[in-house]
């Protein structure tokens, strides 16, 4: 080992955020692979030692101090160690230097493949860790290319892919551009920390408002449920934990300031702030918004609501192909029946003349 080579060490240590002892450690494991390669030494506890000064490699292996030598391979005679310090005794284990003249010379070469394959493996479980802590989080990358369908994302330390599944329809993923992505699984591969990122996720609209919204971030006001139909429209309920804050307000901002910024990542998909109630029949009504509901009718047996709505309300109440009712049904969890109010007198005069004798 050269100087040079430790000045490299240095540098990997600096850039790679890899611990001098952890890349010591490897180059030892590594140099060891190599002795044991190229030498086929009958020795056991063998073990390497490099200088951190110098770059010195010395190989060893471990002994027991005997009076007289039956097995040479494994024992050394007191006499042998008697230049050693501190003095050693009948039966002590110590390490004998038996460092080949040519160590250097033949294991170079697959020493070095082998450390730069630990170095490689040290950097990507490093990787792995930082990405595993931030599961289901969002983090911010820049679109490099696309591979077919898919499209490739530098995330600074690793590149990770955005699968069909995971992209939105509407959305022009441009080279350069970056971007806010939710991660939803890290997973270790042979190849490395494989990142499944997601724009299409329910969580990267949770993820945005913790940013953008104070009140979200600091437990104030909690995000009860979403439903999501990404690039068009979300359905958010909220509900605030303190009494002096308006979790809906909180989440619109001043002039829709908060919201706004959360629309632009999303590149204008629409989003409804509902207030969350423990009143299946208040929030059905509210998750239905911007209709205005007139009556709801609960059937638990079924987990089906009925809702009535004035007639020039239905169209708005079901939405553009049902969508408006669609989300509504996924935020609350009930399947909804939309009639228009006209219905429900109908179906109320029906019930007299049938109850009349």
């Amino acid at each position: 080992m050269n100087k040079d080579f430790f000045s490299a060490i240095e540098q990997i240590e600096r850039t790679k955020g890899i611990s001098r002892d952890a890349l010591k450690t490897v180059i030892e494991a590594a140099l060891l692979s190599a002795y044991k390669k190229n030498f086929k030494s009958p020795h056991k506890g063998i073990s390497i030692s490099i200088d951190p000064q110098t770059g010195e490699v010395k190989v060893f292996v471990q002994t027991t101090v005997v009076g007289n030598v039956a097995d040479p391979v494994n024992e050394v005679s007191l006499k042998e160690c008697a230049h050693l310090a501190p003095p050693v005794q009948l039966g002590d284990s110590v390490d004998i230097e038996i460092t080949p003249h040519d160590f250097g010379r033949i294991s170079a070469q697959t020493a070095k493949q082998v450390i730069m394959q630990r170095i490689r493996e040290a950097e990507r479980n490093l990787i792995f860790d930082e990405f595993a802590e931030r599961a289901e989080d969002i983090v911010s990358g820049v679109i490099n290319r696309k591979e077919g369908k898919n499209i490739v994302v530098d995330l600074e330390k690793i590149e990770s892919l955005l699968t069909p599944n995971e992209q939105v329809g509407t959305e022009n993923y441009r080279i350069g551009a970056r971007m806010k992505f939710y991660i939803v699984e890290v997973k270790k591969t042979s190849k490395g920390p494989y990142i499944l990122l997601s724009r299409t996720h329910p969580g990267l609209v949770k993820r945005l408002f913790e940013l953008e919204v104070p009140e979200v971030h600091d437990g104030y006001v909690d995000i009860k449920a979403i439903a999501r139909e990404p690039g068009t429209r979300t359905k958010i309920a909220v509900e605030s934990r303190d009494k002096k804050v308006d979790p809906v307000g909180s989440c619109i901002g001043n002039k829709g300031s908060r919201v706004k910024h959360i629309t632009d990542e999303l590149r204008g998909e629409k989003i409804d702030i509902i207030r969350w109630s423990s009143d299946p029949r208040s929030f059905i009504s509210d998750a239905l918004s911007p209709a205005q509901v007139s009556l709801v009718e609960l059937d638990p047996g079924t987990n089906t609501a009925r809702v009535y709505v004035p007639e020039d309300q239905l169209s708005l109440a079901i939405g553009k192909e049902g969508q408006n009712a669609r989300l509504s049904a996924r935020l609350t969890g009930w399947r909804i029946d939309i009639k228009s109010a006209k219905e429900a007198r109908g179906e109320s005069n029906a019930e007299k003349k049938e109850s009349t004798p």
